[in-house]
């Protein structure tokens, strides 16, 4: 304290510009590693959509969830080194959570893969957001306040799914009904996650569900697809990248960018993923993209991402400085 005291103003100016470009290059960085997840997330749609060509829906995530599993365990090994875990109490439950959260996790990516043989990457990706809205929606059987713009933001979404996946009939194509029926299992694991992630280590709770969705669909593949090690080596590069990429790099990242990203910044930026599996699609694989799919492409957009807007208002905007500062 003296030695602020005795600084002159010069030097403390000075010492606050440094510390401001410090949070500011911190905060840019964070946002930057959260850009990358996000087209990483997105290219994945390309790689199973790509993956149906050679290997069975089951199989391809039986092997891509194994990988993504080992993955996480030298990021696990080495978190536990840095800091001994405070939930040691809770890992009896352990067990218990990842084969809940891993059976949610099965179907919700069951029902995905099977419907991206019958889609387009950037329907699936689009689609598949819809689960950012879906989990305050659902959060209101728990009693959760819903505001004004996620609302505003899934009315946006519906509108999009019409023009993206409704044909003439009014009926919804399979493929993307399939996606739909995903995003809700997708929405009911992310609750799942907050639930348990206040009472067990995170990373090693996604190691155990991803181990469960591996074996599940690895048995589903035995009984119901021809599997063979020619149909693994010709989808090799998809599963690769949507093992080692999607799971245990993007993953990796989105945990150390979010230690210094603002959570409302971050969904914004990880909602990107729609579009870059939108891209990746007509860039990769040649899907077409006609005015009608853009248009619902664009408003699935902007319903993500209205939805995760906040509106400040006096009453809350001290508490709101807080847990920026805190995140």
């Amino acid at each position: 304290m003296a030695m602020i005291l005795n600084a002159s103003p010069l030097k403390i100016l000075k010492g606050f510009w440094v510390f401001l470009k410090a949070v500011a290059l911190s905060i840019f960085k964070s946002n930057l590693l959260l850009f990358f997840t996000a087209i990483i997330w997105g290219l994945a749609f390309v790689a199973q959509r790509a993956g149906m060509e050679d290997i069975g829906p089951f199989a391809f995530n039986g092997i891509r969830f194994a990988l993504g599993s080992l993955s996480l365990l030298p990021l696990i090994y080495f978190q536990r080194r840095k800091r001994q875990s405070s939930k040691k109490n809770a890992k009896h439950n352990m067990l218990q959570a990842g084969i809940f959260s891993g059976l949610v996790l099965f179907a919700g990516a069951s029902l995905q893969q099977i419907g991206m043989v019958y889609t387009t990457a950037g329907n699936g990706g689009f689609i598949t957001s819809l689960y950012v809205i879906i989990v305050p929606v659902l959060g209101l059987f728990w009693r959760h306040k819903v505001s004004k713009l996620t609302w505003i933001g899934g009315l946006l979404a519906v509108l999009g799914l019409y023009f993206l996946s409704v044909s003439e009939g009014f009926t919804l194509a399979l493929g993307d009904g399939l996606v739909l029926a995903s995003a809700f299992f997708w929405a009911g694991h992310v609750l799942l996650i907050g639930h348990y992630s206040m009472r067990i280590d995170v990373l090693t709770l996604a190691a155990v569900q991803f181990t469960v969705v591996a074996i599940l669909s690895l048995l589903v593949s035995f009984f119901f697809e021809n599997t063979n090690w020619e149909n693994v080596e010709a989808a090799a590069i998809p599963i690769l990248y949507g093992g080692l990429m999607s799971v245990g790099v993007a993953y990796t990242l989105q945990i150390i960018a979010q230690q210094k990203a603002r959570p409302a910044h971050a969904a914004i930026i990880l909602g990107l993923e729609s579009l870059f599996a939108a891209i990746g699609g007509i860039l990769i694989l040649n899907e077409a993209l006609s005015f009608r799919i853009a248009v619902g492409g664009l408003l699935m957009l902007a319903g993500v991402i209205v939805s995760q807007l906040k509106i400040s208002s006096p009453n809350n905007k001290c508490k709101q400085i807080s847990q920026d500062c805190t995140q």
